[in-house]
């Protein structure tokens, strides 16, 4: 980043921009803090900012720097699905149908590209014992009515000639799709600071403010206040842990390690043109060359580390699908947290204090969950009632309103 000046002491990025002016002339106060600047966090702000509440959004580090920048960007509900899981299909499949429509509107909104692309998708089994798991997975996807076709070997070679010769069965998606996530965040941010809302980075909120039981604002390390008239945390994995917050009304989210191998080979000349999943490991191509290898799925608490194990797990079951991985550009290897939940469903919805709203808890799916959480959240800070599909989410069904919540470990890790 370019040096900035700092004669008068203050340094750029703990600068708060002054607030925009609305009809009138005249300031108001702020409408909603939110607490946390991914992709739901900024995604939240920008469409509450287009409704012309007034947004302030608090970052710690950098926006993106949590979950969404370790993502693969998947935007697919066929391939997340599971048994018993139909209120999550639900929502998944709801977001994914407004991502086109929301993926055009931020990059008009943006000026920029999200990398947004249509590419399908060909689960693959590469033994046999692998071929009768996903037999059962498409039966699964068949009851539950699903757009997906069953593919012999030979029909998955010619959609994806570079796979093992040892595929023994499909699943082609075609509706599954993918963003690029690094894109999305510095459209989402360039969008809602264009809409009014504010963006304030290495702002670590350390303290609640709460008067007569209503959580009114909150304090940041660097004492600044900021009171507003709901606190929307979207913290991700970090929100079981904000100690600012009484242990009866932090929700049960907890931290899931996922690692990530970034490779890169021809732009022209792909390994793959869709993503590929296998049992144990999903490629995601971009456009600009790169391969998304993921992921991990480890319970680690806050570790996150890189491991040798983990890469070589990665690596190893990427060129059990596509052996020309071997030729590809070792780029980077990440590890990131997935906020989970007991249940695996996002929490969307009033939270177990007055004036908190949780948006988090969006497990492997928050990519794919931000239009209808950003909309969720922007509709119920202007008074109206979430849909059907969100309000499956609501906290209310983890007792999180009655304060029945065990506590939270007050260690906050760093």
């Amino acid at each position: 980043m370019p040096d900035h000046d700092q004669s008068d002491g203050v340094r750029e990025a703990d600068r708060v921009v002054p607030l925009r002016r609305r009809a009138g002339g005249r300031d108001r106060p702020l409408d909603a803090v939110i607490v946390g600047g991914g992709a739901i966090g900024l995604a939240c702000a920008w469409r509450a900012a287009e409704r012309g509440l007034r947004v302030r959004v608090l970052e710690r580090e950098e926006p993106g720097a949590g979950a969404s920048g370790v993502a693969a960007g998947m935007l697919a509900p066929v391939g997340e699905v599971s048994w018993g899981e139909e209120p999550g299909l639900r929502i998944a499949l709801a977001s994914a149908s407004a991502w086109p429509g929301f993926a055009d509107e931020l990059e008009a909104a943006a000026e920029m590209d999200t990398g947004y692309a249509r590419l399908g998708a060909l689960h693959v089994a590469l033994d046999r014992d692998e071929a009768a798991e996903l037999r059962r997975r498409f039966d699964l996807l068949r009851s539950l009515g699903l757009p997906a076709e069953w593919l012999r070997p030979s029909a998955c070679r010619e959609l994806e000639p570079g796979l093992s010769p040892s595929c023994a069965a499909g699943i082609r998606a075609d509706g599954e799709a993918a963003v690029d996530p690094g894109l999305l965040v510095r459209c989402l941010q360039a969008a809602a600071e264009r809409a009014g809302a504010e963006v304030v980075v290495h702002a670590e909120v350390i303290a609640a403010q709460i008067a007569a039981d209503v959580l009114v604002g909150v304090r940041t390390a660097d004492g600044h206040e900021h009171r507003a008239k709901s606190v929307v945390l979207a913290s991700g994995a970090w929100s079981g842990a904000a100690t600012w917050l009484p242990s009866s009304a932090r929700p049960p989210v907890r931290p899931v390690k996922g690692q990530v191998v970034v490779a890169r080979g021809s732009r022209k000349e792909p390994v793959c043109e869709r993503i590929v999943a296998s049992e144990r490991v999903y490629l995601v191509p971009r456009a600009d060359g790169r391969l998304i290898i993921g992921a991990t799925v480890e319970e680690r608490g806050f570790d996150t580390q890189v491991t040798a194990g983990g890469v070589l797990e990665l690596l190893r079951e990427a060129y059990r699908a596509l052996p020309d991985i071997a030729e590809l550009e070792l780029v980077e290897s990440v590890a990131g947290l997935r906020p989970a939940t007991p249940d695996n469903l996002p929490l969307i919805g009033p939270g177990g204090l007055d004036g908190l709203v949780l948006a988090t808890g969006h497990w492997r799916n928050g990519i794919l969950l931000a239009p209808i959480t950003a909309d969720a959240i922007a509709g119920l800070l202007s008074g109206e009632k979430p849909s059907p599909e969100v309000a499956a989410a609501s906290p209310e069904r983890l007792g999180l309103e009655a304060g029945l919540l065990a506590p939270v470990p007050e260690e906050v890790p760093r």
